[in-house]
């Protein structure tokens, strides 16, 4: 983890964010904790708390979700 030392707080979000957003791309869903290998799960977790808590951090919830929260 060298070169994260030196990043801010907000660019370990913005990495964190990153790696998710861009997993999410490649897979064409959300991403599962197996996706990622140890080291990076484990700071993404560590830059944006639980699982739940960074996917809502990078704003990606499950479809159903979205689809029950644009209902009238």
């Amino acid at each position: 983890m060298g070169k994260m030392t030196k990043l801010s707080k907000e660019e370990k979000q913005s990495w964190a964010v990153g790696q998710l957003k861009d997993m999410c791309e490649r897979l064409g869903r959300l991403p599962k904790k197996s996706d990622f290998d140890a080291a990076t799960l484990s700071r993404i977790k560590a830059f944006l708390g639980s699982w739940p808590q960074a996917l809502a951090f990078a704003k990606l919830t499950p479809q159903r979700e979205q689809k029950e929260k644009n209902k009238p």
